[in-house]
């Protein structure tokens, strides 16, 4: 975008506020985007695009973050495998 010159939306552009909304569409897909990107202009389609990075992002730091609260509590593949051990130790 900086190399053609076009501008970066920020998170209160009108435009960028309709695609965001687009993520609580029911049968979301490609084909709810499509139209932003391939039928816009190159800045429309670019920053489509860089809105759907950031709730990418958005969604895998829930998930990094689910995660850590699960090892914290459950502990790791190997604390568990552990455990599992002992009680098949224990029953026998």
């Amino acid at each position: 975008m900086r190399q053609k010159g076009l501008a970066l939306w920020g998170k209160d552009n009108q435009t960028a506020k309709q695609i965001r909304q687009l993520a609580y569409a029911s049968n979301r897909s490609y084909m709810t985007y499509k139209s932003y990107i391939e039928e816009q202009t190159p800045e429309t389609a670019a920053n489509t695009l860089v809105c759907l990075i950031h709730q990418t992002n958005y969604l895998l730091d829930q998930q990094l973050k689910q995660l850590e609260e699960r090892f914290l509590s459950e502990g790791g593949f190997t604390e568990r495998l552990y455990q599992k051990r002992r009680e098949t130790r224990r029953s026998s």
